[in-house]
């Protein structure tokens, strides 16, 4: 079992900046794929971006790509999303998500766990 709790959500003007956090407790967490995931009034869930723990390694949707970067803490277990240049087509509910295979076609693959979610709003 893991548990995920975000924190970091909020209101931002358009051009702004937000960086949001998953903090992941349980029995091996560090062995999981971490990703983000946001969804909009209206559509569906949607991949934003995955690191794998171990190595580091990450992938982003095209939507973000140069202006949001995902990267880990391993010390403190804590999973972030820096968040830059946003858009109001960027507002949405954030996901923290744990994966145990990773990602594929956007979407998580094994074991999967979720965040509560965090509220991210960009105002034109």
């Amino acid at each position: 079992q893991v548990q995920l709790v975000e924190s970091g959500g909020g209101l931002v003007q358009a051009g702004g900046s937000l960086r949001l956090s998953c903090a992941a407790s349980g029995r091996a967490a560090s062995n999981y794929f971490m990703g983000w995931f946001r969804q909009a009034p209206g559509k569906e869930r949607e991949f934003v971006a995955g690191i794998y723990w171990s190595t580091g390694s990450t992938s982003y949707a095209d939507s973000v790509k140069g202006r949001f970067t995902i990267s880990r803490d391993n010390a403190k277990n804590t999973t972030y999303l820096q968040m830059n240049s946003l858009k109001s087509e960027d507002t949405a509910v954030y996901y923290c998500n744990a994966a145990r295979t990773g990602y594929y076609s956007g979407r998580p693959s094994g074991n999967t766990y979720w965040g509560q979610g965090t509220q991210v709003t960009v105002s034109s």
